[in-house]
């Protein structure tokens, strides 16, 4: 009996991935993209841009980098952002740059974003990008969320709740979908999508030894 002989191949390092999270507000994806973070090797935060104050406890460059509008808007000019969009009178963005450096480096980076930046992230890096969306139980549940937070009043709540709906309505753009009925089955279903597209056979290089 002989042997089909076959040059000997190990795999190289793979390309990183972007590890998005969308949800509505009160929905859960900042819990759930810190818990990734702190379980998973190899997975980075995306460090944003934007023109909002600093809140207690946040350091420029470790939870955002903050800028003023003008150098905001002369970022977004330059084509120095992949994505930005402007949330409640603020924007935000993710810098261009690191982002390209991680990912060419086999580093994977978890982004939490909103569904038009998961949109504009897709065109710019469509072979890159792996789109989670992330749905409260239902909407009375979001509802209580937000209000038993006590950050926003009555009309702010209202206005969070109408923007929720819209950013609902996208759910269908992306990859994967969880209801974040308990968080430790979020959590727990996140890692597995995660593992999924680490494992995927179109991730992984190969290379003659």
């Amino acid at each position: 009996m002989s042997l089909i002989k076959t040059n000997p191949v190990q795999f190289s390092q793979r390309r990183g991935i972007c590890f998005v999270l969308s949800a509505p507000s009160g929905a859960g994806k900042s819990t759930i993209a810190n818990a990734l973070r702190a379980s998973q090797k190899n997975l980075f935060p995306s460090v944003s841009v934007t023109t909002r104050s600093p809140r207690p406890g946040e350091k420029n460059g470790v939870h955002y980098h903050f800028l003023t509008k003008e150098k905001f808007e002369k970022q977004s000019t330059n084509g120095e952002l992949l994505e930005w969009a402007t949330v409640f009178g603020k924007s935000y963005g993710t810098p261009r740059g690191p982002v390209e450096k991680q990912l060419s480096e086999g580093k994977d980076i978890v982004f939490d974003i909103d569904w038009q930046g998961h949109q504009l992230i897709r065109n710019a890096l469509p072979n890159d990008v792996v789109g989670i969306f992330i749905l409260p139980p239902s909407i009375e549940e979001l509802e209580r969320r937000l209000r038993s937070r006590a950050l926003d009043n009555g009309e702010e709540i209202d206005k969070r709740m109408s923007l929720a709906i819209h950013e609902i309505s996208h759910w269908n753009e992306f990859d994967y979908i969880i209801v974040n009925n308990r968080l430790d089955e979020a959590i727990a279903q996140a890692e597995a999508i995660l593992t999924s597209e680490r494992l995927k056979t179109s991730r992984q290089q190969l290379k003659n030894v």
